[in-house]
């Protein structure tokens, strides 16, 4: 490819990074799949993916089908992802080399300047043999200039990947394939817990009242009511998500969905614009009621982590909406000058209910390989790591040599024995496990999904009565409808957004601004928005 038309690929991509969302990526609280970001995924035991259960002719087991090494010569490839320490000398590098016969040039870049990286790296025309972090509107786009590689073209050589993404779960290729039917993104299987984000609620403070915990919305609003008469300089419900609150919350009303404001109704089989659903506005009704009552912080909408920290681990605030491991963190940040601090996960709220179900199969890291010389290598590296010996290797390290699995089950880094808390990032630094961009079907007996017992408990509460919401369907649009959507989207939230501040802040916002907004978001695009997700339904059900 000419760098005139990187430069035409490049400025075309910058166009559409927005519309991450419109592929099924969930975006605001859980953007991209790093465990350190959005964490979500199954509660078993193993959940490596299936294989066939003979082993195979190494002391490496169950390779999925894949004979080791994978290069008859030595054979190098550049690998660019997202660490903040370089890997090459690590254990990762070494032993993919000893197993596989391939070199692996890890080429290691922060979470922080990876973006601005890649897009200089993609400018240039010099692609890594494997890289990750373009938005599928921008994957698509390289594929279709046969800049990356159509991998499903290839799965006859990849028996982990036509498994997974071709015989079991054929919807992969019709969902995030292009319309000629294309992959150019190399899925993650089972990486979330069942339950990551959710409300959560300081238990010692409520049994110290006793104040019993929440069962349904309207319990809900006389716990904060007890709260604020007993500690009246309190705000009792606090948040450091902005306006992505309302996402969150939404599942709770029946109107939440990966790509909120547009929603699938399962009962009506058809997508809706959750901003201007009657819903909706019970849900803003619900959170004016506690603004007004002083019962819901007023920087709800502005506030910053640190200070949303101070109040959740003082007597400022009690409730709050965010990522499980927080349970834990303000335990482990308080607990020398207040012992007693217990952050406990509580039920959602809303007449539903219900929380957001996390997806099965992971598309997020748009995980790709380049159309060069060595793109067989590259994919059959993908695809050793994608089976269940690939899978421990990447996650949990090598058996014997970095960890012993204890009487439980559980790995134990003889090495880390003076480490407090061996979670990914010590061995991301120590070993070059857990790189973002590499783990491609996690091993759930790494440490990644040893659950504390708050953790546990909020998986038990939610799986127990089953309190998920469907999962919306991932729907493929035409190269037309991106640039539609592109053109309705990004002016229509934002006035959703501004709107959703107002009526909640300003007491004079009632029914008539409720209309007047409806009627504007008509307007704005909202039935031309609807019509092209439904559209796009049709052809999904057609094609199942």
């Amino acid at each position: 490819m000419t760098r005139k038309l990187w430069g035409l690929v490049l400025a075309l991509s910058l166009t559409l990074t927005a519309l991450a969302g419109c592929s099924g990526n969930d975006a605001g609280n859980n953007k991209g799949a790093g465990p350190n970001q959005s964490a979500p995924a199954s509660t078993e035991a193993s959940g490596s993916p299936e294989a066939s259960s003979a082993p195979s002719a190494n002391d490496y087991g169950d390779t999925g089908g894949l004979t080791l090494p994978l290069v008859d010569k030595p054979t190098t490839i550049d690998w660019m992802l997202v660490s903040e320490f370089p890997a090459n000398d690590k254990l990762i590098a070494k032993e993919i080399e000893k197993r596989t016969g391939i070199k692996v040039n890890l080429i290691t870049v922060s979470p922080t300047t990876y973006p601005d990286k890649l897009r200089v790296t993609i400018a240039s025309g010099k692609l890594p043999d494997i890289f990750h972090g373009l938005n599928p509107a921008e994957l698509k786009k390289l594929g279709q200039q046969k800049a990356v590689v159509a991998i499903n073209d290839y799965a006859d050589m990849l028996p982990n990947f036509k498994r997974l993404y071709i015989d079991e779960n054929p919807w992969i290729v019709k969902s995030y394939g292009d319309e000629s039917g294309k992959l150019y993104s190399w899925p993650i299987y089972k990486m979330n817990r069942a339950v990551n984000h959710g409300m959560m609620f300081r238990k010692d403070v409520f049994e110290k009242n006793g104040i019993p915990e929440w069962t349904d919305t309207e319990s809900f609003y006389q716990a904060l009511k007890k709260l604020k008469e007993v500690y009246p300089d309190s705000y009792p419900f606090a948040s450091k998500n902005k306006e992505y609150i309302f996402k969150s919350l939404a599942y709770g009303w029946g109107v939440g969905g990966t790509n909120y404001p547009a929603y699938y109704d399962e009962n009506a089989k058809e997508w809706k614009y959750a901003a201007i659903q009657p819903e909706h506005k019970e849900m803003l009704d619900f959170l004016k009621k506690l603004y007004n009552e002083n019962l819901l912080d007023p920087e709800f909408l502005t506030d910053t982590p640190d200070s949303w920290t101070s109040k959740m681990t003082s007597d400022k605030s009690f409730v709050t909406y965010d990522w499980i491991g927080r349970m834990e963190l303000f335990r482990n940040q308080v607990g020398a000058q207040n012992p007693d601090y217990d952050l406990r996960y509580g039920l959602p709220i809303g007449p539903t209910g219900r929380t957001l179900t996390l997806p099965e199969t992971d598309m997020s890291l748009s995980i790709t390989v380049a159309n060069g010389p060595k793109k067989e290598v590259a994919l059959k590296l993908l695809d050793y790591l994608t089976s269940p010996s690939g899978a421990a290797l990447v996650t949990l390290g090598v058996e014997g040599e970095t960890f012993n699995f204890d009487a439980n089950g559980k790995p134990v880094y003889p090495e880390l024995a003076d480490v407090p808390n061996v979670d990914i990032k010590v061995l991301d630094e120590r070993y070059g496990l857990w790189l973002e961009g590499m783990y491609l079907a996690p091993d759930h007996r790494s440490v990644y999904y040893n659950l504390t017992e708050r953790e546990q408990e909020a998986q038990d509460k939610i799986i127990k009565d089953n309190r998920f919401e469907p999962l919306d369907p991932v729907l493929n649009f035409t190269d037309d409808e991106i640039a539609a959507i592109a053109e309705i989207q990004v002016s229509l939230e934002k006035s959703a957004q501004e709107f959703n501040a107002r009526y909640i802040l300003d007491k004079s916002h009632g029914e008539s601004q409720w209309e007047d907004w409806k009627n504007n978001a008509v307007k704005l695009g909202t039935t031309k928005l609807i019509d092209i997700f439904n559209e796009a339904q049709k052809r999904f059900d057609a094609a199942k």
